[in-house]
């Protein structure tokens, strides 16, 4: 069977990414971090083992404090990597005058888009559950022990998260890319965007609760209603949405992302929580994710579909 202009575009660019320096740079700094982190998790895999049933799930939330956990890292390396994998997806098609024989053949711009976006998409997905399967497969060595279904559930539902979290990164330099055309330009903003989500938005959350929060005693339900303030300005950074998810998917134990009341704490069971109950938690993190994501690509189309090509 003949495949399709779609289908064509989406081989092109995965062959592309997968041929790139970049994508070998940013691919040897992700395993690196993977190692660094496994390792030190297989170091104290032995005293997980003796009070954990979720033997699998600590491997990649287990630290000495030497370095964070790798959930921790790639929410500073997921933004990087969408944004390597996008920053230039058009504008250097218009430059290297490609995009215009491109468009002349009997495809749609639409079509364009989604295979720049499917294509990195597709490669991400394939890296980060290379690298669940070879931490599985190396517990698995190592302990003697076979993964619990609902370790499985847990670390697939983390493998599809990262792939969200990195596909809003995409989505975003990819709309960068389609509105400037200079390369360094969209490169630049996108950086400057995650440097202000990952460092001056957390400053700028806390002065405005410093101005809010009136001092001296505050009431249990005051404090609750400033505590639910303060995280729902946080929620509007992407990395805090998928530092909770991720706390929770790979932490049975995590009950609630926010403060909970002396009543609620009396009644609360000390057991950790089915897969289905914390997907149920995490679930406006990821539809916060998916939106910021569908609102990016709808933004880039918008302004791909008004640009001008021409020879």
């Amino acid at each position: 069977m003949t495949p399709g202009p779609f289908e064509v575009m989406v081989r092109k660019e995965v062959a592309d990414h997968i041929r790139s320096r970049r994508f070998l740079v940013l691919l040897l700094m992700v395993l690196l971090v993977f190692a660094g982190t496994l390792y030190i998790s297989f170091s104290h895999i032995r005293e997980a083992k003796g009070d954990s049933d979720f033997v699998f799930l600590k491997l990649l939330t287990l630290s000495d404090g030497t370095l964070p956990t790798f959930h921790v890292f790639l929410s500073f390396l997921g933004p990087l990597l969408g944004i390597a994998l996008g920053f230039d997806a058009i504008n250097s098609e218009y430059n290297n005058r490609t995009l215009v024989r491109l468009l002349a053949q009997p495809v749609y711009r639409d079509n364009l888009l989604l295979a720049k976006f499917c294509g990195a998409l597709l490669v991400v997905g394939v890296l980060f559950l290379s690298l669940v399967l070879l931490m599985v497969g190396g517990g698995m060595i190592l302990t003697g022990v076979k993964p619990e279904p609902a370790e499985i559930l847990r670390i697939l539902a983390f493998v599809v998260l990262n792939v969200v979290y990195v596909g809003f990164w995409l989505s975003l330099s990819i709309t960068l890319s389609v509105g400037f055309r200079n390369v360094a330009t969209s490169a630049l903003v996108a950086i400057g965007i995650w440097l202000f989500f990952t460092v001056f938005y957390k400053i700028l959350v806390n002065a405005v609760m410093n101005a809010v929060v009136p001092e001296g005693y505050l009431m249990p339900e005051e404090m609750l209603s400033y505590n639910r303030l303060l995280m729902s300005l946080l929620r509007v950074d992407p990395g805090q949405l998928y530092t909770d998810a991720a706390t929770t998917l790979l932490m049975p134990s995590v009950r609630s992302l926010g403060a909970l009341s002396m009543e609620q704490m009396a009644w609360a069971v000390p057991s950790p929580l089915s897969f289905m109950n914390s997907l149920m938690i995490v679930w406006p993190q990821v539809t916060g994710l998916v939106a910021g994501t569908t609102l990016c690509f709808a933004l880039a189309y918008y302004l791909f579909m008004r640009k001008e090509v021409r020879a």
